[in-house]
Parts: structure tokens; sequence; C-alpha cells
């Protein structure tokens, strides 16, 4: 895709998103109401949980140079030969941006044309944090309708091939194949297999070579007013199919449209359930760590059945 018809798109995207809440700046969010909370509790029948994160890895891989780091504090071993007290302790690192770990973008981690989400100047991002748009925003949780479109299913295959993209013509087809529709306000998770062929054939460089959407396919996301966009990969397809712009999904779904983004999720426990049950929606449940000027945190969304 040339650069010019990017621009286009972009604009023409960002003239059709909501604009920044009067109420603090939570983008797509808006579209997620009270109402369309509690209308999705009405999912909630079997009384099953599941996660949709991966774990988090401590060893380095081809697409994990900069592993999350693990380290037991305490006790000693002077502590753990005594009869008194002690607390097992430990300390916690990671890189949150990486394309190992599932992680959420907030509003901040974009920066394009000088500026962040709704206008907001690239500079109240410095050295002490995000001084606008953190994700700490998010502090009271997201929580609503979640719907997952397994294009691999729809293809017939286990998973999508690196370099691949998703199409809109791809969800609405997959909404069609499964019998499912995305509304507004809903957290939309679209698997392409990543995990899958990850854990089957092993690591990769996933920087060189991904599966994601289509930018012409956060047109979706906008007609539907989707609140929140995951992705069982980065959500952007590698190589890049716009000139110049390494990650275009981002800047379209984040920058324009505000919606939140969380990336590298794990769909594998999630779509046996829902196949058994005849249906791809669920309440979702996400909790993103309350960090003060962060561009992003860790997350372990809950499907609830």
């Amino acid at each position: 895709m040339p650069v010019r018809d990017f621009r286009a798109l972009y604009e023409r995207l960002r003239n059709r998103a909501a604009p920044p809440s009067v109420y603090g700046r939570c983008g797509a969010l808006r579209h997620l109401t009270p109402e369309r909370v509690a209308a999705a509790a009405a999912e909630v029948r079997l009384g099953r949980t599941v996660s949709l994160a991966a774990p988090i890895e401590t060893a380095p891989g081809p697409d994990d140079p900069e592993p999350a780091v693990h380290r037991m504090t305490g006790p000693s071993p002077r502590d753990l030969g005594s009869d008194a007290l002690h607390f097992a302790t430990d300390r916690f690192a990671m890189n949150v941006h990486g394309d190992a770990d599932s992680h959420l973008d907030a509003l901040c981690h974009v920066v394009f044309d000088g500026e962040l989400y709704g206008g907001v100047p690239a500079s109240t991002v410095t050295d002490a944090g995000a001084g606008r748009l953190s994700v700490d925003l998010l502090g009271d949780g997201i929580v609503g309708r979640g719907v997952l479109l397994d294009i691999p299913r729809l293809r017939g295959v286990p998973w999508l091939e690196p370099g691949s993209a998703v199409t809109s013509d791809d969800l609405t087809a997959a909404e069609a194949a499964q019998g499912v529709r995305v509304e507004a306000g809903d957290l939309l998770f679209v698997r392409v297999g990543h995990r899958l062929r990850r854990t089957e054939l092993g690591p990769w460089d996933s920087a060189a070579a991904r599966v994601g959407l289509h930018p012409t396919a956060v047109e979706f996301l906008v007609e539907r007013e989707v609140s929140v966009l995951g992705g069982d990969g980065n959500n952007d397809t590698a190589p890049s199919v716009v000139e110049d712009i390494a990650f275009p999904v981002h800047v379209l779904a984040i920058h324009a449209l505000g919606v939140h983004l969380m990336d590298y999720l794990r769909f594998e426990d999630l779509v046996p359930l829902c196949a058994r049950a005849g249906r791809w929606s669920f309440l979702c449940v996400v909790a993103p760590l309350r960090l003060t000027g962060a561009t992003g945190s860790p997350v372990n969304p809950i499907a609830v059945l």
C-alpha cells in the first residue's frame, strides 16, 4: 500500500472516530457504556472461566531476546534452615511491548506526526513516564462482551502463515461461519493461529515475519464501534504492507481511533470451549496493572462463558 493511500485511510478513519471523551480521553472505550457492560453479563451461562494470556517467559528466544526477569529475593538458605517465620519473596521485570508476552497497549504508546491520540502533544511522554493517556486510565478495568473470530477455522487450516493478512472480508465471513456478529462496544479478538504455530514449530523472529490485520480491515472496527482489539499475534503484519510505516494497524487503531490493543494473547484454551458451546461470544474481564505513566501493561484477560 502506498503511503498516500495509507494517509488517506488514516484521515478517513480519524474523521469517523468518536472524539476524545469529555470525561477523560478514553477513546473507543466510550462505546462500552454501562448498559452494554450490564448486558454482557448475560453471556455467562456455563460458569466457566478461561485465560486468554500466554504464560510469561523468562528464557530468551528468537522472538524474545529480552525476556522477563524473575528473581527470588528470599528466603535465604539460612532462613530455610531455621524454625522462625519467613516469607518467600521475589521480583519481576519485563519489556512490556515485546514479541512474546501478552500485553495491553495504552493510548500513549503510538507517536505519529508528533502527536498521540486525540492531538495530545508527544512531548507529554518523558523519561518520567507518560503524562497523558497512560495505562492508569484503565485502573477500573475493562469489562464487556468479547467476541472471538477464528480466521484459521474459517480457512480450514491450523494457522495462517507469517506474512499473510486478515481482511475485512475475512472478519465478516468468520462472523457468518460462526453465527456471531460484532456489535458496538464489543471486545474483538481475532485468532490467526500465531500461538499454535509457535507451539508446534517453535518460536521464530516474529518481528520479521508475522500475521496481522490488513490496514483496511481497521475500517471494520470503526463501522462496528469496537472498543478493544486483541490478537494472538501483534495485530500488525510483518513485513508491513505499507511503505515506510512498520505498524500501520497500531497507528490506525490506537492513534486514529483510540482503540486499546492487546497483543500476543493465547486462544487455544478458549476455542474448544466456544466450539462445544456453539457460541463465540462471552463476558470478558481485562484488568491491567495500575502503573502510573506507563505505556502498557502485562495483561491476563479472562473469558467467562
